[in-house]
């Protein structure tokens, strides 16, 4: 369990279309093998410390004709952002993802003195 000690914490959240790859002919749908797919998402505020970061599938578009096989992670989390990260393999044909994202971190509470 992680503790946030006396600051406030923050919740920021938001939605990545990952990719398109139906209308472009992309590897997502056409290729075979390891495939990934990367997006950096910046917070409108820096948190105190890398927060938690939650992603979810909220759209997919995938063929049925094959496994469907992926992996949805958050990766590099700082203050300021963190990466996206959505991989599959094999024969799975993958036409759009989009992923959403909450992060829950520490931030300064409008009380806080400043340390200049």
């Amino acid at each position: 369990m992680r503790r946030f000690d006396h600051f406030a914490v923050g919740v920021a959240n938001g939605a990545v279309d990952m990719f398109s790859a139906f209308e472009d002919g992309s590897p997502m749908w056409t290729g075979e093998g390891p495939r990934l797919e990367r997006r950096v998402v910046r917070f409108s505020e820096s948190f105190i410390e890398p927060p938690v970061v939650h992603l979810s599938v909220m759209m997919w578009d995938i063929g049925v004709n094959a496994n469907q096989r992926a992996d949805l992670k958050a990766t590099d989390v700082t203050r300021e952002g963190f990466m996206i990260e959505f991989r599959t393999w094999g024969d799975t044909r993958v036409a759009r993802i989009r992923a959403g994202w909450m992060a829950i971190g520490p931030v300064r509470h409008h009380d806080d003195f400043d340390e200049d």
